[in-house]
């Protein structure tokens, strides 16, 4: 007995933000529309700065009346990323923007990366 198999429902394979992505749609919050003739643009309004942590100042300090190798602590830096990367996504018919945290400095060129297989599929459809 073949019964046939019936049809999966399109999935998102990735998601940008709020935005899901599969070969053949662009998922949003307002709807399922076609990839086809979308237009993809990427902004990184992220930045990642080095700075010495209060601790190894305060420890620097501490150590330094006992000997000067507290001074050491003044080489110890911890990078942080803050801000956030923006994808806009348009087509005919919607315009949708996502915003995405940068917790690391390897979320921009994350997100660079599947929006750079989005634009793919929407040309190749």
């Amino acid at each position: 007995m073949n019964e046939p198999i019936p049809a999966q429902p399109d999935m998102p394979q990735i998601s940008i933000g709020d935005i899901g992505v599969s070969p053949q749609s662009v998922f949003l919050p307002t709807g399922a529309f076609p990839i086809a003739g979308t237009t993809w643009q990427i902004a990184d309004y992220s930045r990642s700065e080095e700075r010495i942590p209060a601790w190894a100042i305060v420890c620097a300090i501490v150590f330094f009346l006992f000997c000067l190798l507290g001074l050491l602590f003044l080489l110890v830096k911890e990078r942080t990323t803050t801000g956030y990367v923006q994808v806009t996504v348009s087509g005919p018919g919607f315009a949708h923007t996502a915003t995405i945290p940068a917790g690391s400095p390897q979320t921009a060129p994350m997100v660079t990366q599947q929006v750079n297989w989005a634009r793919g599929l929407a040309a190749r459809t």
